[in-house]
């Protein structure tokens, strides 16, 4: 399966566990879920604080656990930014990251988040899935 979708993932705390400068343990199922969307046809994009020597042992740790990069902290290989002419914010259709709003739900939560195409409203204090809630009966002429 093709498409063109582009995700960008953290690595501290999302794909390994928090350890940084040193490479945490990886997730529960973070590489299986990275290769399955890669195998579907997304494009992965590694957007990390890392740099330097602390980023090029995070892609070397992604690279011998199955995971090549589309692009690494850019929107796609190659890019050169212009912080004169350009934003820093980068070209991706989801982020996947250990601060987002409501935490980190885990790699089988995000695979399935994905597939499904789910959103979120906040209601009160929580973060809900709009597949979990409850279809409110529409009001009009026929009933």
């Amino acid at each position: 399966m093709l498409n063109n979708k582009k995700i960008a993932v953290d690595f501290d705390g999302t794909i390994v566990d928090d350890a940084y400068p040193a490479i945490g343990k990886a997730k529960i199922f973070a590489f299986e879920t990275l290769k399955r969307l890669q195998a579907e046809g997304y494009r992965l994009i590694l957007w990390t604080y890392r740099h330097g020597k602390t980023l090029d042992e995070a892609v070397e740790f992604c690279r011998q656990n199955g995971i090549e990069f589309y692009a690494v902290n850019s929107s796609f290989e190659g890019e050169v930014f212009d912080s004169e002419n350009q934003s820093r914010k980068l070209d991706a259709d989801w982020f996947i990251d250990d601060r987002n709003l409501g935490g980190f739900p885990g790699w089988g939560e995000i695979y399935n988040i994905i597939q499904e195409r789910i959103e979120f409203r906040v209601e009160g204090k929580e973060v809900l899935a709009y597949s979990k809630l409850k279809k409110e009966k529409k009001k009009g002429l026929f009933w």
